[in-house]
């Protein structure tokens, strides 16, 4: 089974503001199989992270990732894909269920709430996405 560590994170500079996403892709050894970012447009900060999620999901798609160890630095984010918080916002909805969607394609995967320490290089991705796009 192929196995993959995914790092995600959304930025946003004001609430709604410019944002951006940036995540990493890891083989199980460690070895760095993607890294990516992008330019969203005008977000607010959880639609932000739950766009860098999705993202993510869909370049391990790509590589045949079958099970995925997710690590993202919003506890909102990781609460709810793990039910333990309900979706209120209905601009997050539908973001969430895609998310969750998609989840169900893979063999199995975990999520986890990761301190920003850990997860700098997918943050310092999603700021360079925004930092590029205003040049």
């Amino acid at each position: 089974m192929k196995a993959l560590i995914l790092y995600t994170d959304g930025a946003a500079r004001g609430n709604p503001g410019p944002a951006g996403a940036g995540w990493v892709i890891l083989a199980a050894s460690g070895a760095t199989l993607a890294e990516n970012k992008k330019y969203l447009g005008e977000l607010t900060n959880n639609q932000a992270e739950y766009q860098a999620l999705l993202l993510a999901l869909k370049e391990a798609m790509q590589l045949k990732g079958e099970s995925l160890a997710l690590h993202c630095d919003s506890e909102l984010v990781v609460r709810q894909i793990k039910g333990e918080y309900k979706v209120k916002n209905d601009g997050l909805k539908p973001l969430f269920r895609e998310a969750v969607l998609t989840l169900s394609k893979f063999k199995s995967y975990s999520i986890n709430h990761v301190p920003r320490e850990q997860n700098e290089e997918a943050d310092r991705l999603a700021n360079e996405a925004i930092d590029e796009y205003f040049g």
